[in-house]
Protein backbone atom coordinates (compact mmCIF):
# COMPACT_ATOMS: atom_id res chain seq x y z
CA UNK A 1 0.00 0.00 0.00
CA UNK A 2 1.31 3.46 -0.90
CA UNK A 3 2.23 5.87 1.87
CA UNK A 4 -0.78 8.21 2.26
CA UNK A 5 1.59 11.08 2.97
CA UNK A 6 4.90 10.62 1.18
CA UNK A 7 7.91 12.49 2.49
CA UNK A 8 8.31 15.90 0.93
CA UNK A 9 4.61 16.72 1.08
CA UNK A 10 3.42 20.17 1.99
CA UNK A 11 1.52 20.50 5.22
CA UNK A 12 0.58 23.62 7.14
CA UNK A 13 1.03 24.96 10.62
CA UNK A 14 -1.22 27.97 11.06
CA UNK A 15 -1.17 30.57 13.82
CA UNK A 16 -4.08 33.01 13.78
CA UNK A 17 -4.72 36.12 15.79
CA UNK A 18 -1.37 36.86 17.44
CA UNK A 19 -2.09 40.21 19.04
CA UNK A 20 0.27 42.97 20.12
CA UNK A 21 0.15 46.70 20.80
CA UNK A 22 2.83 48.36 18.69
CA UNK A 23 3.83 51.70 17.18
CA UNK A 24 3.95 51.14 13.42
CA UNK A 25 2.63 53.68 10.95
CA UNK A 26 3.44 56.66 8.81
CA UNK A 27 1.76 59.26 11.05
CA UNK A 28 3.22 60.73 14.24
CA UNK A 29 0.11 59.88 16.28
CA UNK A 30 0.48 56.21 15.29
CA UNK A 31 4.09 56.18 16.46
CA UNK A 32 3.23 57.99 19.71
CA UNK A 33 -0.01 56.26 20.75
CA UNK A 34 0.45 52.89 19.11
CA UNK A 35 -2.42 50.54 18.32
CA UNK A 36 -3.42 46.91 18.01
CA UNK A 37 -1.83 44.72 15.34
CA UNK A 38 -2.93 41.15 14.66
CA UNK A 39 -0.84 38.60 12.78
CA UNK A 40 -1.76 35.37 11.03
CA UNK A 41 0.99 33.05 9.81
CA UNK A 42 0.54 29.95 7.67
CA UNK A 43 3.72 27.90 7.34
CA UNK A 44 4.21 25.27 4.66
CA UNK A 45 6.45 22.37 5.63
CA UNK A 46 6.62 18.59 5.65
CA UNK A 47 5.31 17.36 9.01
CA UNK A 48 5.57 13.65 8.13
CA UNK A 49 8.97 13.11 9.80
CA UNK A 50 7.77 14.75 13.02
CA UNK A 51 4.58 12.71 12.98
CA UNK A 52 6.42 9.46 12.29
CA UNK A 53 8.81 9.99 15.19
CA UNK A 54 6.42 11.97 17.41
CA UNK A 55 9.36 14.38 17.70
CA UNK A 56 9.04 18.11 18.28
CA UNK A 57 12.59 18.64 17.00
CA UNK A 58 11.42 17.58 13.51
CA UNK A 59 8.82 20.34 13.17
CA UNK A 60 8.35 24.01 14.06
CA UNK A 61 7.53 24.66 17.71
CA UNK A 62 4.55 26.95 17.25
CA UNK A 63 4.69 28.24 20.84
CA UNK A 64 8.24 29.48 20.23
CA UNK A 65 7.29 30.85 16.82
CA UNK A 66 4.36 32.80 18.30
CA UNK A 67 6.77 34.47 20.74
CA UNK A 68 9.19 35.28 17.90
CA UNK A 69 6.45 36.81 15.76
CA UNK A 70 5.13 38.89 18.66
CA UNK A 71 8.69 40.13 19.31
CA UNK A 72 8.92 41.30 15.68
CA UNK A 73 5.60 43.16 15.98
CA UNK A 74 6.57 44.97 19.19
CA UNK A 75 10.12 45.56 17.92
CA UNK A 76 11.46 48.42 15.86
CA UNK A 77 8.59 50.48 14.39
CA UNK A 78 8.19 50.69 10.61
CA UNK A 79 6.09 52.91 8.39
CA UNK A 80 4.39 50.24 6.30
CA UNK A 81 2.49 47.05 7.00
CA UNK A 82 4.29 45.64 3.98
CA UNK A 83 7.63 46.06 5.77
CA UNK A 84 6.29 44.48 8.95
CA UNK A 85 4.87 41.56 6.96
CA UNK A 86 8.26 40.98 5.30
CA UNK A 87 10.03 40.96 8.68
CA UNK A 88 7.52 38.43 9.96
CA UNK A 89 7.98 36.24 6.88
CA UNK A 90 11.75 36.40 7.35
CA UNK A 91 11.36 35.22 10.95
CA UNK A 92 9.32 32.24 9.78
CA UNK A 93 11.72 31.34 6.98
CA UNK A 94 14.60 31.40 9.47
CA UNK A 95 13.24 27.99 10.52
CA UNK A 96 14.97 25.63 8.08
CA UNK A 97 11.98 23.30 7.80
CA UNK A 98 9.66 26.05 6.52
CA UNK A 99 9.36 25.89 2.74
CA UNK A 100 6.99 28.85 2.36
CA UNK A 101 4.94 31.17 4.53
CA UNK A 102 1.90 33.36 4.14
CA UNK A 103 1.68 36.30 6.53
CA UNK A 104 -1.34 38.52 7.06
CA UNK A 105 -0.97 41.66 9.16
CA UNK A 106 -4.21 43.21 10.42
CA UNK A 107 -4.50 46.83 11.53
CA UNK A 108 -8.10 46.94 12.79
CA UNK A 109 -7.76 50.31 14.54
CA UNK A 110 -6.35 52.21 11.55
CA UNK A 111 -7.87 55.64 11.03
CA UNK A 112 -9.28 55.61 7.52
CA UNK A 113 -11.94 58.29 7.85
CA UNK A 114 -14.69 55.81 6.94
CA UNK A 115 -16.33 52.94 8.83
CA UNK A 116 -14.49 49.64 8.26
CA UNK A 117 -13.88 46.27 9.90
CA UNK A 118 -10.21 45.67 9.20
CA UNK A 119 -7.33 46.53 6.91
CA UNK A 120 -4.76 43.86 6.07
CA UNK A 121 -1.64 43.26 4.07
CA UNK A 122 -0.98 39.66 3.08
CA UNK A 123 2.24 38.34 1.55
CA UNK A 124 3.54 34.91 0.57
CA UNK A 125 7.23 34.14 0.55
CA UNK A 126 9.08 30.93 -0.38
CA UNK A 127 12.51 29.67 0.53
CA UNK A 128 14.94 30.67 -2.22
Amino acid sequence: MADPHPSGGTDRIVLRGIRAHAHHGVYAFEREQGQLFVVDASLELDTAPAAAGDDLELTVNYAELAQQLRAVVVGEPVNLLETLAQRLADACLAHQLVQAVEITVHKPEAQLGVPFDDVTVAIRRERA
